[in-house]
């Protein structure tokens, strides 16, 4: 399913703020260093989308679950003041080992600090005061419920979650998708439609984007 239509992409790009040498090179190297995975790394649009929304909401601490190569952990520090910190949950040394010289090159080293494991048990050692501003969860699809509930009891009055692929490639309304990612962003899509402590909206931006402010 094409929630953007195709003919529309390049159209898209030209018309978000530009992506600067060091988000293209990082692309580029991305492209050609993990082919495999290119589909794990944000589009420039919606990178532009994650640093308006940071400024937008006035954070000063954010967590990013999914960070790979730092595309997204770079647009999302370069939103915050130069005294705000952004928590980069990844499991690959390898990935991140890229994302470290990218970050060094965009001079956000001191804004980001990266915590290698499962980013459950990051959450979980977290402390339990709601201290989080901002969250991009963009990660294993069957840890989202997971994700979610350590960041949303964490976030202030007023913070914001931003979960990716939440559509799974219309896969969402396909009765036929029931792999575990698909039955888990399922689940996660109607927990936040139902969770009293927050209000939400579901964007149809690339593959879906949930936007999720705390009451």
């Amino acid at each position: 399913m094409d929630i953007v239509n195709p003919a529309l992409n390049d159209y898209l790009i030209a018309h978000a703020t530009p992506a600067d040498d060091v988000l293209r090179d990082l692309a580029e190297e991305t492209r050609r260093a993990l082919p495999g995975h290119i589909s794990m790394q944000i589009t420039q649009d919606e990178g532009a989308f994650l640093t308006l929304l940071v400024r937008l909401t006035g954070a000063r601490t954010a967590v990013e679950v999914g960070t790979f190569t730092g595309y997204s952990s770079i647009c999302i520090a370069r939103g915050l003041p130069a005294d705000g910190q952004l928590i980069a949950c990844d499991v690959s040394e390898e990935w991140t080992s890229i994302a470290r010289r990218y970050w060094d090159r965009a001079g956000l080293t001191d804004r980001i600090e990266l915590r290698i494991g499962p980013a459950a048990d990051t959450l979980r050692a977290m402390p339990p005061q709601e201290t989080i501003d901002f969250a991009f969860i963009d990660a294993d699809k069957v840890g989202y419920p997971v994700y979610y509930e350590e960041i949303v009891r964490r976030l202030r009055p007023g913070g914001l979650i931003v979960l990716d692929n939440v559509l799974r490639s219309g896969r969402v309304v396909d009765p036929s998708a029931q792999d575990a990612a698909d039955l888990a962003i399922r689940q996660i899509n109607d927990t936040v439609t139902a969770d009293p402590r927050v209000e939400s909206v579901l964007l149809p931006v690339r593959d879906g984007v949930t936007l999720v402010r705390k009451r």
